[in-house]
């Protein structure tokens, strides 16, 4: 993309209405625009990491086994009423009526609705296990919505819902979830530590929120630090594996983390004190086990191997896709702007051509745009007739994690200058060669593009022949 050609309104002084960094940053980096409060129209650099965690999801939650579906936003209240959560939920609900006066809401979740669906279509046994998911907008009428997309009203979410026979293939599914979450947030380039919490309107006993690290964090934390150096990293994960998944789980939650609303003073102060870590924390994430709580009340019950009619056992799954954005940011970012992992990043990498007309360096940067989107990358070519600190200046604050500088002196020379914006170290190589490190680095992100099957670093760049 050419930022010539490109809808890209950043703001050069802080708005006064953000409250914290990622909220800041998304409005002066031209990400979003606030409609009303709570709700945001998502601006296109926005969209495009919007649009980049889904994709991460979708594809942890596809290799965990996980069937993709949508649901509508809008729901019957009927269906509320017969689980007895429409008037428990509370006022976040958004209650409306439709024109011929029936009660319907815009919803903030949808356990009724999966088990209405999976009553009306699943008798046996022989269907399950089964977990269905969507990513969907969302919709709960916070008395105070703040802090940006942190805690807006209208949010974009995963939520995932299992089905089983027995409460022993309903905690494998428990499992199974956290560790696909855990892969999903690696990607991203997130630590989020699963935490034992408090189940709040969905109901169920057992249940872990996960969270990630950050000053401005609503959540209060408790946690054994040598949590922090866990990792899933590249580590095959057999799904099917009730030991396996069982052992990961065990893994990460053995050690002391929770929240507020369910920290153990006493379990806490048995952890050595060098290792006792109090912070807070941003909930990207939940997951639960439930039991038979909504299919006895809905009538969700299979035939069992000897004959019998017994309720499924289910658990549901949240992801907050849309609050993901402004999580890592919150989790990455400097005095200059937002430092985007690879995984999310909205452009792979910025082109700056510091002398805009000169016949060279126009020509070089038109070919180092081509030869990198030849490898499925997406550059972002600042080719505005623009002082060198302005262009710095806006490829900081939106945070590409790379940049190319092009410019007569370096060409003279045969090289651009490659720059890391989250080290800010620089190098200076023949364009081909930062061509292809820029490969390297993107090989292992793009591994599940068809078109990636072949070693980007191996690639022959045809453009500069």
């Amino acid at each position: 993309m050419r930022l010539t050609r490109y809808f890209l309104p950043v703001l050069k002084e802080n708005p006064s209405e953000a409250q914290i960094v990622s909220h800041r940053l998304m409005l002066r980096a031209g990400m979003i625009k606030q409609q009303a409060a709570g709700i945001y129209s998502w601006l296109p650099l926005g969209f495009k990491v919007l649009r980049n965690i889904e994709r991460i999801v979708h594809e942890e939650q596809i290799r965990a086994g996980h069937i993709p579906m949508l649901m509508p936003t809008i729901q019957p209240a009927d269906l509320w009423q017969e689980s007895g959560r429409y008037n428990a939920y509370g006022p976040e609900m958004l209650r409306i009526r439709d024109r011929h006066d029936r009660d319907m809401l815009y919803g903030p979740t949808n356990e009724e609705m999966i088990t209405d669906i999976f009553r009306a279509h699943v008798s046996s046994y022989k269907d399950l296990p089964l977990t269905l998911y969507h990513i969907q907008w969302k919709f709960r009428d916070e008395v105070r919505p703040r802090f940006g997309v942190m805690r807006g009203r209208e949010f974009y979410m995963k939520d995932g819902y299992n089905f089983d026979l027995t409460k022993e293939d309903a905690l494998h599914a428990y499992n199974r979830h956290l560790v696909s979450y855990l892969r999903t947030y690696e990607r991203m380039g997130l630590q989020a530590i699963p935490m034992r919490a408090d189940s709040g309107p969905i109901g169920g006993d057992d249940t872990h929120e996960f969270l990630v690290l950050a000053e401005t964090g609503e959540s209060e934390v408790f946690y054994d630090s040598a949590v922090t150096d866990i990792r899933l990293g590249e580590r095959e994960i057999d799904y099917d594996s009730v030991d396996q998944c069982r052992a990961v789980m065990e893994e990460f939650t053995a050690l002391y983390a929770r929240t507020d609303e369910t920290h153990d003073e006493a379990a806490f102060n048995a952890i050595p004190e060098d290792r006792r870590k109090q912070a807070r924390g941003i909930e990207v994430g939940q997951i639960f086990y439930f039991g038979t709580k909504y299919s006895d009340a809905m009538g969700a019950v299979v035939q069992n191997a000897e004959g019998e009619q017994v309720p499924v056992h289910m658990g549901s799954h949240g992801i907050g896709v849309s609050r993901l954005v402004g999580a890592i940011i919150e989790a990455s970012h400097d005095d200059n702007g937002i430092i985007w992992p690879e995984g999310v990043t909205p452009f792979h990498c910025g082109i700056v051509n510091l002398k805009q007309g000169d016949a060279e360096a126009d020509a070089a940067c038109e070919k180092l745009y081509a030869a990198i989107a030849g490898l499925g990358l997406e550059p972002l070519y600042d080719d505005r007739n623009e002082r060198a600190g302005g262009k710095f200046a806006t490829m900081d604050l939106i945070g590409l994690p790379w940049r190319i500088t092009v410019g007569p002196r370096g060409l003279k020379n045969g090289v651009v200058e490659l720059t890391s914006r989250r080290t800010g170290q620089s190098e200076e190589l023949p364009p081909e060669e930062a061509v292809k490190k820029l490969a390297a680095i993107y090989a292992p992100h793009h591994a599940h593009l068809d078109d990636m099957r072949e070693p980007m670093a191996n690639r022959s760049f045809h453009t500069w022949l």
